[in-house]
């Protein structure tokens, strides 16, 4: 197999680059009409033949030989005995990074409040977590354990009653250890269906499959688009696009280092992206010559080379300052500061899914056990988006109790505000609390 890359180089100097960075940051993630009608279609057949409906579509799209949709359900024995079927090393990986992301979640977690006035008015915000979450899960070889943790544990931590895992098993395959991962992280029931039908069992509840509140977890373009067509009748967490990873670096990082940094973000699948950001450009050719290097002993290698020359960049500024500058337009998923002080540039950072700080700080940790969520927003959404956290599996109902005095207060502020509004039902409403004697005043 011979591969090579031909990455494009990029100068902030050059009069062109902005239409040269936007036309390098373009992903398109519309589906087209014909998926988006497949989808629609599935979504109509679930909601009016439920079950029946899942099983079918599981025999047509996954070549699962189901005949019932008990065929398609794992017991929470199941689970267990997955932890059984995975290697001492790998139960013991899962453990700890659970145990981290666990830790990290914890710190999230909201809680009401309440203030009282001084006539006695109260006001606050009640926290509750959502009654029952989705998670859905891509399944067979490419599927990732990792990403049962990341979705499940903030759930079970914001305290949601019921989560409830979809994950396909292409030709029967099953995944122990995306299987021993739901276990650990405590997830209460498993379906194995997949796609746009799975989106559609969870938000619309099947005789099995019960609704939930808000579906996570990543999937396949009908997945994507399934989403988009439930949302409003259940939340979710993001459309997220390809992977990205944006290094900034000083040009003291070993250039192998960055390379396989740029390489780990590339391997998920040819549209991910992976830039670096350097004022140095001896260093971006040595990590050139790093990454024409190492890629022939990767094993996704063709994947990699598909992702580096379609969208990757080596990008040449004038300095650390307009490095930065750079990330703020980029918005990127992962951001790695590799620099000798990532602290100093910390608080220009505006717009980040996540930032790994410092040389040794590879976003692979990131990935899988350092604790903050790996479930980021994509394609320039971090100007405006978050990590998926605790706070995405809670909502919050505003309190108001008014003591008579306070009522008969705000009373004349509302009553005002509602004639104005030409809203005389809203103003009689307010106006019949206010106190005898304050009407007199």
């Amino acid at each position: 197999m011979t591969v090579s890359t031909a990455i494009a180089r990029l100068n902030a100097a050059d009069p062109d680059f902005a239409r040269h960075l936007d036309h390098l940051l373009s992903w398109e993630s519309v589906s087209d009409d014909a998926v988006n009608q497949r989808v629609l279609d599935i979504i109509k057949a679930v909601r009016e033949r439920g079950d029946a409906a899942l099983v079918e579509f599981t025999q047509r799209f996954d070549g699962v030989d189901a005949k019932r949709i008990d065929d398609l359900i794992l017991g929470r024995e199941r689970l267990e005995l997955a932890l059984t079927r995975i290697t001492p090393e790998q139960r013991e990986a899962l453990e700890k990074a659970a145990n981290r992301v666990r830790l990290y979640h914890e710190r999230q977690k909201q809680d009401s409040w309440q203030y009282t006035e001084a006539d006695g008015t109260v006001l606050g915000q009640k926290v509750t977590p959502l009654d029952r979450a989705g998670l859905y899960v891509p399944g067979g070889k490419a599927s990732y354990p990792s990403s049962v943790l990341m979705n499940a544990i903030p759930a079970k931590v914001a305290g949601v009653g019921e989560v409830v895992m979809v994950v396909p098993t292409p030709r029967g395959e099953v995944n122990e250890l995306v299987l021993a991962a739901a276990c650990i992280a405590g997830v209460d029931r498993v379906f194995t269906v997949g796609g746009a039908q799975a989106v559609a069992a969870l938000a619309y509840g099947t005789e099995s499959v019960p609704q939930v509140d808000k579906i996570v977890g990543p999937g396949n373009i009908y997945v994507a688009t399934a989403k988009r067509h439930v949302f409003g009748q259940v939340g979710i967490d993001m459309i997220a696009g390809p992977s990205e990873i944006l290094v900034v670096c000083d040009g003291q990082t070993v250039p192998d280092w960055i390379a396989m940094d740029l390489f780990s973000q590339a391997e998920h699948d040819e549209d991910a992206q992976a830039i670096l950001v350097s004022p140095d450009a001896d260093f971006l050719d040595r990590v050139a010559a790093s990454i024409d290097k190492l890629l022939p002993t990767m094993e996704r290698a063709e994947i990699i080379e598909k992702s580096i020359n379609g969208r990757g960049a080596l990008i040449q500024v004038r300095d650390m300052q307009q490095a930065i500058e750079v990330a703020n337009r980029i918005a990127p998923e992962h951001l790695e500061l590799s620099v000798a002080d990532p602290q100093a540039w910390l608080p220009q950072i505006r717009h980040a899914g996540a930032i790994f700080m410092g040389r040794h700080t590879s976003e692979a940790l990131g990935d899988y056990c350092a604790g903050p969520n790996h479930v980021l927003p994509t394609s320039g959404t971090a100007r405006f988006s978050s990590p998926l956290g605790v706070y995405d599996f809670q909502k919050r109902s505003s309190i108001i109790f008014c003591s008579e005095q306070g009522a008969s207060e705000l009373g004349k502020t509302a009553s005002v505000l509602a004639r104005g509004e030409s809203l005389t039902a809203h103003a009689r409403s307010a106006e019949y609390r206010i106190l005898t004697q304050d009407k007199g005043n």
